[in-house]
């Protein structure tokens, strides 16, 4: 992503916003993990989309006159020679003026004096804060802090939720975006095609992780956009399953649920395949409903059609050719069967934090994912792409990782070598 791409994105946040208002963002701050380790920081995707800016304990400051005259500064950790010893390198002045496009730079200690006397003046009656949560039970972030306090030192400033705004900025796309996402798609092939190659019964699921994350070490140090889901046999009957384990034996399917990441864009695919390289009949009539099903969906989804019915959709026709097969009664009993929902959006996150659409527009991401669980025969797994949609239809990014019974099983008869 370039400066450029930065800067419209707040000059698109800063038009949604209302006059005589502030806006504070932060990137977030570390989770302790023991005594002397903390878990690896992760920045506020909301934060990183509006300033380029990675890093921890860093804030944006940006204030909305009568006028519509906006002004912005961005705060950072000061150069510190002893603590970048033991924690790396932060980034400096100019660095963050090249990389987000604003030119007020100050640093942390001097954040909370500058917003005070803004925010004492008088001038402004909106506090824009990122008050994101997945769940209520979620841990309070520097917004929710700053959130009690204005609300006790500064009652007259009406909170407004800047996540709301951001949600609508990030569901449509870019063409940067969709760059991004593209070459990510071909790390994510990159490491799937391996753990393919390199599967034989006797593995263990671990293995299967250690040639997925091997893959994508050659193609950068961030590793998997996000922790990655791979498990074979029974461990494909927990969806998010994350222990790495199990042994895949003689028979037993695998089941990934991985994606690589490229400048910042995420992507989520999974694929299911015999461990032995050889689907057999209970495997391929399954896997064939499911691939019938995702092509079905690429071929119907398209611009005005409503975001819901895309998971019914799948639901419906996947039930269909279920019953066809014979494997279910009645279709009304696909609960039995698929256990989640078939999309979600992609981007920044995974699971894209975006405003859900009542229909769908060019430029949305989000996934096409058909899963089937059949725990009586010992069969789950799930197919799941990209799906991009254009001006008149949507395309398949993550078409290039096989995904038909052919191009797996041609794919699995390549060795891997891992070194």
């Amino acid at each position: 992503m370039t400066q450029s791409f930065f800067k419209g994105n707040r000059e698109r946040l800063y038009a949604l916003m209302k006059a005589n208002s502030l806006l504070v963002l932060f990137s977030g701050t570390e989770v302790r993990k023991t005594n002397d380790e903390f878990y690896p920081f992760y920045t506020s995707r909301n934060f990183l989309y509006l300033t380029g800016l990675d890093g921890k304990e860093l804030a944006l400051l940006a204030r909305k006159d009568g006028s519509g005259r906006v002004t912005e500064k961005v705060f950072l950790l000061p150069p510190d020679p002893m603590a970048e010893r033991w924690t790396g390198r932060r980034i400096k002045p100019d660095e963050a003026a090249d990389r987000s496009g604003i030119e007020d730079i100050g640093f942390a200690a001097d954040f909370e004096g500058e917003f005070h006397r803004l925010a004492s003046t008088g001038n402004y009656e909106h506090l824009y804060l990122d008050l994101y949560r997945a769940a209520p039970s979620d841990r309070d972030t520097p917004a929710h802090r700053l959130l009690r306090r204005a609300a006790s030192h500064y009652p007259y400033l009406k909170i407004e939720n800047a996540d709301a705004l951001i949600r609508k900025l990030r569901l449509i796309k870019q063409p940067c975006e969709i760059e991004a996402m593209r070459k990510a798609e071909q790390i994510t092939k990159a490491g799937i095609t391996a753990m393919m190659r390199a599967s034989k019964p006797g593995m263990y699921e671990y293995q299967y992780k250690a040639v997925w994350d091997y893959a994508l070490g050659q193609f950068g140090p961030q590793g998997p956009a996000f922790p990655s889901i791979i498990s074979a046999g029974k461990n494909n009957f927990c969806i998010h399953y994350n222990s790495y384990t199990g042994q895949a034996l003689d028979g037993d399917m695998v089941l990934n649920d991985v994606g690589g990441w490229y400048d910042g864009l995420m992507t989520d695919v999974s694929r299911g395949w015999p461990c032995n390289g050889k689907y057999n009949g209970r495997q391929r009539l399954l896997y064939e409903c499911a691939l019938a099903t995702s092509n079905h969906m690429f071929a119907t989804i398209r611009p005005g059609m409503p975001m819901a019915e895309v998971d019914g959709e799948i639901r419906r026709y996947n039930a269909e050719r279920l019953k066809d097969a014979g494997v279910l009664d009645d279709v009304k009993d696909i609960g039995t069967y698929m256990w989640h929902g078939g999309a979600h959006h992609v981007g920044f996150d995974v699971h894209d934090v975006v405003e859900t659409p009542e229909v769908i527009a060019p430029g949305m991401v989000f996934c096409v994912d058909v899963g089937i669980y059949h725990e009586a025969w010992g069969i789950g797994f799930r197919l799941e792409d990209n799906c991009l949609v254009t001006e008149v239809g949507c395309e398949n990014l993550s078409a290039c990782t096989p995904r038909t019974v052919e191009e797996i099983e041609d794919t699995m008869r390549q060795s891997f070598t891992a070194f």
